[in-house]
């Protein structure tokens, strides 16, 4: 599996940080965040956010917090593979 890099946190130190990359392989685009804290994962696992959609983050899903600043970041992610027709 190849990752096509896009791009990191603009304001990140030199240790583990927020980014984001393309598989085109897989058809996703993968992202590096930081874990969500408990008070958000009890948030949302007693939301029901879609019609008929169980609330709760099932089993095999985790949820990443990246910061706004990184908004262009995923939108250039979002561009390449949509260019690349994923």
């Amino acid at each position: 599996m190849e990752l096509d890099f896009i791009g990191i946190d603009p304001e990140t130190g030199k240790d583990g940080s927020p980014a984001v990359w393309v598989d085109h392989e897989r058809k996703e685009i993968v992202i590096q965040g930081w874990k969500a804290l408990e008070e958000l994962l009890t948030t949302i696992s007693g939301t029901a956010w879609a019609p008929d959609h169980d609330p709760g983050i099932p089993a095999d899903e985790v949820v990443n917090r990246i910061p706004a600043r990184m908004v262009p970041i995923l939108r250039e992610a979002c561009d390449v593979a949509e260019r690349a027709g994923l």
